[in-house]
This record gives C-alpha cells, sequence and structure tokens, in this order.
C-alpha cells in the first residue's frame, strides 16, 4: 500500500500528516483464559475493544473495507452472532455461501490482525427473524424455546456442535491458532427466566454445561446471565456498564454490548446516540475497572430480504453506528471514539497491571487512579448532568465539563476529555444518479425514467391450493413464514331491504388483528388498510363500507413485518386476522368470524418466481409509456444498467406505499415509507448530557422512517439488471430514482481548550507516557476515497460561533482565515492545520483563548 505521501499530488502544497509505519504480524494466541482483571492470552493480560459487524447484514464484497475500518478505528475484536435460520433455513440443511459464509468472514476478521467473538447463541435475539432461530423448530412436535425441553435442546446442541466442528475444522479457534478467542452461548436470559418458571434455571445450566463441553479451548460467555456457572464469564449488556460487576470474583468485567445508537422501527422517529455520551459511558466503565468493551452495533448494515425481525424493525439496520449502514464513517462518532480508544490504550498497563484508588473530587465527581510498575494512570469524572466543575486533582487545577471523563495517561496531563470532539464532522447526503450516460435503455430520459411492466396481483383466491373453514386462523401457524401474506376470503349475501339502503346510513365493518398489517377489498376493490406498530402489533380497524344486494365478497389480504426476535414465549406470539363483525343490519350485528373463510398462502407472483431471471417470462407483463400508479397488488419490472461510479447506491421509494423489492434475484428487503407523527418530539437539539434512552435525540418526526434502500453495488451486473418490485398497497413507480450515499462536506472545530492531540503522545521502552513539549491542537480534514478537497466555504481563527452547516464569524476574527486554509487544504484529499498565532499570521484575540473553524466541500 502506498503511504500518504505518495499518493498525494507532487504539486499539491498540502500539510501532510506523515505516521510510521509498523508492519505488525499479529501472532494469535494458543492459550486463553482469564483472571479477575482481564482476559489472559499467551501469559498477557488483554485490554481490548471490539466491535459487532453481522455478516449477513452487508455483502462478502464489503467485508474487508468494513472490517479495515473497525481496525483502524481501534478495534481488536470482531464480534457478531451466528445466525441460526440462516445456516440451517431448513432441518439438515445447511448453508454457508454468499452473506452466510462464516468461515470467510472471520478468516477476514483474522487477515486482518483483529481477535473474533463468536456469539453462537443460537438464539440471538438481534432484531433478526425469530430470534435466528428456525421457524421449523416451532413445529416440531413438543418443542418449546429455551426452557428445559428435550427437543428444543437436543435440536439447539445439534447445531451449537456444528458451528463448534466447522470452526474447528478450520483451525479457527486460538487454542488452534485462529482469531476466535471468546464464544458465547444464550443471549440475554437472566432477564427471561422468571417467565420461564421451574424450567430456567435448569436449562440455563444446562447451556453452560453443554457448552462447556464442546472443548474449545477458549472461554465461554452469556451476558446478562446473572448466575452463570463457572467458568463460564457472565457479562453486561446495557447503554451503561460501569457499575456492573461479575457474579465471581475471579471473572473480568465486560460489557458485550454498549449500543452506540438503537434500531428504527416503520413509522417511528430516527434514534440518534450522541458521541460524547458513548465516549462517556466507555470511559466510565474503564475508569472503574473494565477492561472488554464491545459496540453493539460498530456497523449495522441491512436486513436484506425478510430478515428483519420486531416485528416492524425496518429493512435498515444503521444503528447509528460508528460505521453507517452503507459503509461510510459516520463522523464524528467515528473519529471520536478512535480518539478515545488511543487514549485509553496509553493506559493499559496500569489499567491491567496498577493498583486501584478511588478519590472523591466532590459530589458527583471523582477520580480512579492505576499505579503500578512505575506506571500512574487517571479518570477524573464528572457525573453531573448539568454543571461544568473545576476540582484539584494532586495539587493541580482540571476543568471537567458536565458529563464527560478526562483520560490523564500520566496522571498529570489530559489526553481526552469524552465531552470535547475535537475531530471532523461529515455531512453525508443521498445524491441524484444521472443515469443517462449508464443506461442506454435511457435514451432521452434522465434518472427519472425507469422503463416498468406490470403485472397485476389477483384479488383473494388465485390458484387451487387453497383451504376453508369455519374458523379465523392464526397466520404463522398457516404459511410457516414461507411468505409474508395470506389471503382471508368470505362472502356475504345482503337482502335489498337492509335498511342501509334507503336510509343512507352505510354499515359499519369492525376488524380486530393480531398483527401485523392487512389490506381490506370488498369486491375486488381497495378499500383501506391498517396495520400494528412496533409498540403494539395488534389493531383494530373500523371503516363504514358501502355493500351491495345480493352476494358480497370481503377479502383481507394479512401481512407479517417481520416475526417476534424475543420476550417471553415469543414463539407462541401469532399473527393475523382474529375477528369479523359488521354493525347497522336490521337484526343488529352479524358475527363474520364463524363465516367459512377460505384461505391462500402468498402469492401468484411469488409462487411464479417473477423476481428471478427464471420466472419473470411465466407470465404476460403489460407494457405502457406510464405504469398504473396508485395501484394495488401489482409487480412492476425493469431492465437497468448498473449506476456509474463507485459510491454507495440506494433506491429512493418516497413514493411508493408498501412492498418488496428484488434485484436480480436478490432480495432487497421491505419497503415501507410509512411517516413518524409530526408530534412524536424531535427536539431541535440534543443534549448529551444525562442517561441515554432511545428517544432521547430522536429525529425526523412527520418524516418517512426509512426512504433509502441499500443495493449492494457488487449485486449489479455491469448492464442488464433485472429490477423488480410488489407493491401491495399503492403508489407511483415513476418517482422512484437511484441514488448515492456520498459525504459532501467536512466540518471541524478545534480550540485551545482542547485536550494536545493524541499523535504527541507516546509510551517510551520503559512503558512510562511522556508528552511532547509541541503539542498544539490541530484540525485535521480528510475527504472520501476518490474526492478532493474542492472549496473553503468558511474558515475562522478566533471565536468563532454556531456549529457545523452555520458556522459564523464570531466578536474576533483572523483575516488570512480563508487563504491560509486554502492554500492547505484546497485539491488536497486530506489536509492538518495547526491552531497557533504563528500559523495565521496575527492575533485577533490578544489574551484569549482562540479556535478555529472550518467548513469544507469535497468533490
Amino acid at each position: 500500500m502506498a503511504t500518504v505521501a505518495q499518493r498525494a499530488p507532487l504539486v499539491c502544497l498540502c500539510a501532510l500528516i506523515i505516521y510510521a509505519v509498523v508492519d505488525l504480524k499479529w501472532v494469535y494466541g494458543a492459550n486463553v483464559s482469564y483472571d479477575h482483571r482481564s482476559l489472559i492470552i499467551d501469559g498477557q493480560r488483554k485490554l481490548l475493544m471490539s466491535a459487532s459487524i453481522h455478516y449477513p447484514r452487508s455483502v462478502p464484497a464489503m467485508w474487508p473495507d468494513l472490517i479495515a475500518k473497525a481496525k483502524e478505528g481501534g478495534i481488536d475484536v470482531i464480534d457478531t452472532y451466528v445466525f441460526w435460520n440462516g445456516h440451517e433455513p431448513k432441518e439438515g440443511t445447511y448453508y454457508f455461501e454468499d452473506r452466510f459464509d462464516l468461515v470467510k468472514f472471520v478468516k477476514i476478521a483474522q487477515q486482518a490482525g483483529l481477535y473474533v467473538n463468536l456469539r453462537i447463541g443460537p438464539f440471538i435475539a438481534a432484531e433478526w427473524i425469530f430470534g435466528g432461530i428456525p421457524i421449523w423448530l416451532h413445529y416440531v412436535p413438543g418443542t418449546v424455546f429455551r426452557t428445559n425441553n428435550e427437543p428444543f435442546k437436543r435440536y439447539m446442541e445439534k447445531f451449537t456442535t456444528y458451528i463448534v466442528d466447522l470452526m474447528k475444522h478450520e483451525k479457527l479457534f486460538a487454542s488452534q491458532g485462529g482469531p476466535i478467542i471468546l464464544s458465547q452461548i444464550e443471549n440475554e436470559y437472566g432477564d427471561m427466566e422468571s417467565n420461564y418458571g421451574e424450567g430456567a434455571k435448569p436449562y440455563a445450566m444446562w447451556a453452560a454445561k453443554m457448552a462447556l463441553s464442546q472443548n474449545i479451548g477458549v472461554p465461554w460467555i452469556m451476558c446478562q446471565q446473572y448466575d452463570a456457572p463457572d467458568p463460564v464469564i457472565n457479562t453486561c449488556n446495557q447503554f451503561y456498564c460501569d457499575q456492573f460487576t461479575p457474579n465471581s470474583y475471579s471473572k473480568p468485567k465486560m460489557w458485550t454490548e454498549n449500543w452506540p445508537g438503537w434500531f428504527k422501527t416503520f413509522g417511528s422517529r430516527n434514534p440518534h446516540r450522541p458521541p460524547e455520551d458513548i465516549a462517556f459511558g466507555v470511559a466510565r466503565f474503564f475508569q472503574k475497572g473494565g477492561t472488554y468493551q464491545n459496540y453493539y452495533m460498530y456497523h449495522g448494515g441491512t436486513n436484506f430480504a425478510r430478515t428483519a425481525g420486531g416485528p416492524f424493525i425496518t429493512t435498515s439496520y444503521d444503528y447509528d453506528a460508528p460505521i453507517d449502514e452503507f459503509g461510510l464513517l459516520r463522523q464524528p462518532k467515528w473519529g471520536h471514539l478512535k480518539e478515545l480508544h488511543e487514549a485509553i490504550k496509553l493506559c493499559d498497563s496500569a489499567l491491567l497491571y496498577g493498583e486501584e484508588k478511588n478519590l472523591s473530587l466532590g459530589p458527583l465527581q471523582e477520580a480512579n487512579v492505576y499505579t503500578g510498575q512505575g506506571v500512574c494512570a487517571a479518570f477524573l469524572s464528572n457525573s453531573d448532568e448539568e454543571h461544568d466543575k473545576d476540582v484539584i486533582f494532586q495539587n493541580k487545577s482540571y476543568h471537567l465539563p458536565a458529563w464527560s471523563v478526562s483520560i490523564l495517561p500520566d496522571c498529570k496531563n489530559v489526553a481526552f476529555n469524552t465531552a470535547k470532539i475535537g475531530v471532523q464532522t461529515s455531512i453525508v447526503e443521498m445524491q441524484s444518479i444521472d443515469m443517462m450516460s449508464a443506461n442506454s435503455l435511457l435514451e432521452e430520459e434522465s434518472n427519472a425514467a425507469i422503463h416498468w411492466e406490470t403485472f397485476k396481483e389477483k384479488v383473494g383466491v388465485w390458484g387451487n391450493d387453497v383451504f376453508t373453514t369455519n374458523t379465523l386462523i392464526d397466520q404463522i401457524n398457516t404459511t410457516k413464514d414461507t411468505t409474508d401474506y395470506l389471503w382471508y376470503t368470505t362472502s356475504l349475501q345482503v337482502d335489498e331491504k337492509e335498511p342501509f339502503f334507503s336510509n343512507g346510513l352505510l354499515p359499519v365493518l369492525i376488524v380486530e388483528s393480531r398483527g401485523h398489517a392487512m389490506h381490506l377489498f370488498i369486491n375486488n376493490e381497495f378499500i383501506g388498510s391498517a396495520s400494528g406498530n412496533g409498540d403494539d402489533i395488534t389493531f383494530k380497524y373500523e371503516k363504514a363500507i358501502h355493500l351491495r344486494a345480493g352476494k358480497n365478497d370481503i377479502v383481507f389480504l394479512s401481512m407479517t413485518v417481520g416475526l417476534q426476535n424475543g420476550g417471553p414465549h415469543y414463539d407462541f406470539v401469532g399473527a393475523g386476522i382474529s375477528k369479523v363483525k359488521l354493525e347497522g343490519f336490521r337484526d343488529g350485528s352479524i358475527n363474520l368470524s364463524t363465516n367459512d373463510w377460505t384461505y391462500q398462502i402468498g402469492l401468484k407472483g411469488e409462487q411464479l418466481n417473477l423476481y428471478l431471471e427464471s420466472g419473470v417470462g411465466n407470465v404476460q407483463w403489460e407494457k405502457a409509456a406510464s405504469p398504473p400508479k396508485n395501484r394495488a397488488l401489482t409487480w412492476y419490472k425493469a431492465r437497468i444498467n448498473a449506476p456509474p461510479g463507485n459510491d454507495p447506491v440506494a433506491l429512493d421509494m418516497l413514493s411508493m406505499g408498501k412492498g418488496q423489492a428484488w434485484l436480480n434475484g436478490r432480495m432487497i428487503g421491505r419497503y415501507w415509507p410509512i411517516s413518524s407523527s409530526p408530534f412524536a418530539g424531535c427536539p431541535s437539539k440534543c443534549n448529551y448530557r444525562g442517561k441515554f434512552l432511545p428517544n432521547k435525540c430522536s429525529t425526523d418526526c412527520g418524516n418517512p422512517t426509512q426512504r433509502w434502500y441499500h443495493v449492494p453495488r457488487s449485486w449489479f451486473n455491469p448492464t442488464d439488471n433485472l429490477l423488480v418490485l410488489f407493491e401491495d398497497k399503492g403508489g407511483d413507480p415513476t418517482q422512484i430514482r437511484f441514488v448515492k450515499r456520498e459525504a459532501i462536506k467536512l466540518c471541524g472545530l478545534i480550540s485551545e481548550a482542547h485536550p494536545p492531540h493524541l499523535k504527541y503522545w507516546r509510551k517510551t521502552i520503559t512503558n512510562s507516557i511522556e508528552l511532547e513539549n509541541t503539542a498544539r491542537p490541530t484540525l485535521n480534514l480528510q475527504c472520501p476515497e476518490g474526492s478532493q478537497i474542492s472549496s473553503i466555504n468558511f474558515a475562522s481563527f478566533g471565536n468563532p460561533q454556531g456549529a457545523c452547516g452555520a458556522f459564523e464569524k464570531g466578536s474576533c476574527h483572523g483575516v488570512q482565515s480563508s487563504s491560509i486554509v486554502q492554500k492547505d487544504c484546497i485539491g488536497c484529499k486530506s489536509c492538518s492545520v495547526t491552531l497557533s498565532v504563528e500559523k495565521f499570521g496575527e492575533d485577533p484575540c490578544p489574551g484569549a483563548s482562540k479556535s478555529l473553524a472550518v467548513e469544507a466541500y469535497c468533490s
């Protein structure tokens, strides 16, 4: 790989940061154990930063880049669940290809020099359909999930053993020289035990014993399992784990899920967790003796196909993670955490081997000091949610912003404060793609013109494989999740003497459903829709309807939106229409629940595989200059060429109703651009101070929860790609767009009040910490790969005000600010600007603390 200097244009007068490149050959430990302080690898205690990246939520082409970005961000361990229902979709039939190539994923982490935590489960929750357990197991006679149930335990042990044997065959456990240093059995069961009665404790103990019998040569963990038996380590999953204590003094303090954001459900707001608060939580954890911390998620990715659980979990599983759904760095979150990791790693010797002492510095302020073997490191924290505090530590004054931790690797100088962000902010947007040059099919039209052909799905019964009962049946037990769709069809004879034909008072149809969504058709006409939501999957629907004298056909299309992924006895939670009645008849109400109902599983287009090349010719598609709009139950197909460029690509589905999308037979996922309430509560500014909850810093009130749907670049052929949609509600396909995701703007704000940049800290040969005297705050800007800084929109050395995208000059401003920054940065992929009077040639604010704010564009 070329160095920074080699990549930079020779004519570019950029300020370059030159790094010493050391080729480190990671030697995996053959012996992994632990003591009360940390994991021990080949006799050495380890302080480890971990990152959850789930292999099925991205594609193999993305894995090397995602893992490389994690490593660059200071990550030591890649954490992933194992997805049982992806690997054993049918009993005894195993699948480990494409997105489910677990061995390939682990080996990529190994090649990058990273460890792996393999969380087998095999129950995982994870907002993944059915919590990762195959739905076929629910229908094995006598099976009850996650309790002392013999059929469940038998199948759970069989799959666990299968995965362990696969890893052993590939020599991937650390005991074999591989990267896997940890493995997990079960998942967050401790909080569920009270719901499973007498079978809970024996099951948990059995799971631990079964795991240990696998003889993998590395420790097993059980997260949120408060009674995990020795030698299994119990770990913490929460927003904050500084107060967590293992259930035995012999076990280290481990945090297996630190949630840097939250998942989204269709119709909800977009949750965000501020980077200052994440850093506060991590710093507090290590301040209080933690030595292993994992971000869940570090890259969330995408719930492709029908893998989203919930129900109502969106196709996007972005999670507001440090690496976004499309694989781009989320700045400043990624960079702020990288600097946090660097600061904590400077303290590793003291944290792992030093003696700890706690000192009170005030009512909500404290210091934890680690000393020994010639090293000293201190963490000074202020847990006050409102007030900054000045504290005295070792006869020196330190300023602690509210809700922050200062890290002192030498017990004297602050290397990092969690509330002070000194890295760039990237403004990432979805940009329209000009498809003209790429797609010969779009000869005279722009990106707006995708030439659609259509096929109309029949309402109700469309095939011979139907059955009729006089009851309303459960949808999941009927479809066994082979499809999202189940038709409920009945008919009603209406006498022409009914009062509503003369008095104008329409009869009212009342429907109750166990979830998740439905469409209503009467006499082949679409009437309306209803759905539950992420808080309550059940719903009730009332509608005044028009009926005709004689026979009336009443048809429901009931739809699941991802199955339950957890909770007490989640495997018995149902879905589908549960009660139907009509009011307004001369004899009162009519109970239709006991009518004869005819059931049809799925869609005709699904049976005919209209989304595959092999099936697209099975029907006669309609061609028209303009495809039908706002028409329910319509299949759309088009031939497109690959969008130009290398930026990540998405489909803009804002104009559509609800449905599913495929590219070249690969299912992109469920789309549903349903909006959250404009009154749901989205603050104009997020206050990072104080404990975080998912609804604290939400955005996009009144906007669609998910508008854009990731289509991996590797799924495209250069030409002639088959794009297929099934729209079940009705929308306008002419407005569908391909868009690209790119960082178009960079911002940075640094101050003399910031701690010295970490590149000025170093460890000596004796492992003590030194701070070089030349330390100056430095603003670093870097454009994404393939672009460079094209313009400087704002630059001010002085006391600039505002935030990224809205910077303003303050009361003092260096008049040469823009010209100096332009000289250093224009035309460069990256640049560094030092905050100093010498650099800017004047002091606009003599005697005052100064800052530098810059806003730049990349192209």
